[in-house]
C-alpha cells in the first residue's frame, strides 16, 4: 500500500465510524492527522523507514 493510498483508507475510517454516522471531511482529516501523530511520536516503535513511510502518509493527508 503506498502511502497516499494509506491516508486516504485513514480518513475514510474517520468519515464513516459508524453505520448510519458521517463526519465532515474536513473534521475526518483532522482526525486521520491526530492518528498519524500519534504514531509518529513513538519513534522507539518504529524503525527509520516506518518513521519515513508513516511521515509520507502524513503528508499525503494534508494534501487531501
Amino acid at each position: 500500500m503506498t502511502p497516499k493510498e494509506k491516508a486516504e483508507e485513514l480518513v475514510n475510517k474517520m468519515k464513516y465510524p459508524l453505520d448510519g454516522v458521517y463526519i465532515i471531511s474536513h473534521v475526518a482529516n483532522e482526525l486521520a492527522l491526530i492518528a498519524v501523530d500519534e504514531i509518529l511520536t513513538n519513534k522507539e516503535l518504529l524503525n527509520h523507514l516506518d518513521f519515513e513511510w508513516w511521515s509520507e502518509v502524513k503528508h499525503e493527508i494534508e494534501k487531501l
